[in-house]
């Protein structure tokens, strides 16, 4: 008898053991979900969560410092409109920022939120920089403005020297000439970096006499070789109050970016890695 249940038992087991491996079959060919190297689980071979192994190069955590915001000036703009200006500082000397996302906020006098935009840059190693939000609307005036920076993407680089000569000559501000405006400033831009460039940004800020942002303005010129000046001007179209005592320029290059600059600097486009 007893040898009679041990083999019902063993049959038993069998037959659980066999149907436990057709449910999994089923579940694993029809039920579960694939596997890959989005679904926020360590499976197949990855080294961590979706990365390493089928999934490619886990992203190298850099131990970079945070950028630094030096400035933030509320600037009026127009009737119902205000411009900002930030200026930050990147201070580390080994990693500029590929891309990073920045929010400005526009605030009322109690501290209520009139108007956001969020926008994107980079970021070169040691550099300081100016962000512009031109024409930002509000329906009651703004007071004051906020700025946080977010969603950086850190790159190394190796060697890494100087920036692009790029510069403004002969700048001057005045009154409008001719056409409709308040005022103008006038420059020539001076590529002296070696490089073409398909894409420049040209930001102009005037201050008064204690420093004070009275107005900013930018534009893009496209298409500047090398050893190429080219004049500009910009123009704005209605009143600011202030006496502008001090015109003060920048020029960005898009050196992750732009093709023509990278292709030029190192072949292979490798100006990261220079």
């Amino acid at each position: 008898m007893a040898s009679r249940n041990i083999k019902r038992t063993f049959i038993a087991l069998v037959y659980v053991i066999i149907l436990s491996l057709l449910m999994y079959w089923v579940y694993a060919a029809f039920l579960k979900a694939p596997e890959t190297c989005s679904d926020g689980i360590k499976n197949q071979n990855e080294a961590a969560i979706d990365c390493g192994g089928v999934c490619g190069a886990c992203e190298e955590k850099l131990p970079a410092v945070a950028m630094q915001v030096k400035e933030t000036s509320l600037v009026y703009g127009g009737p119902g409109s205000s411009d900002v200006l930030v200026k930050v500082y990147n201070p580390n000397d080994r990693y500029g920022a590929l891309r990073f996302a920045y929010t400005v906020s526009l605030k009322d006098s109690g501290g209520a939120v009139l108007a956001t935009k969020t926008d994107t840059s980079f970021m070169l190693p040691k550099e300081t920089k100016y962000l512009m939000q031109v024409g930002m609307a509000t329906t009651s005036p703004a007071a004051s403005a906020d700025v946080t920076i977010d969603s950086v993407e850190w790159q190394s680089f190796a060697g890494y020297q100087e920036s692009p000569v790029l510069n403004v000559l002969h700048k001057r501000y005045g009154p409008v000439t001719s056409g409709v405006g308040f005022g103008q400033v006038d420059g020539t831009l001076s590529n002296e970096s070696g490089f073409d460039f398909q894409s420049l940004m040209v930001k102009i800020i005037l201050r008064d006499a204690s420093g004070k942002a009275l107005a900013v303005n930018q534009t893009e010129m496209r298409t500047v070789i090398n050893a190429e000046q080219r004049d500009f001007r910009l123009i704005w179209p209605t009143y600011f109050a202030g006496d502008v005592t001090a015109v003060e320029t920048e020029v960005e290059a898009d050196v992750y970016h732009s093709d023509n600059f990278i292709r030029q600097y190192l072949p292979g486009g490798a100006f990261q890695r220079f």
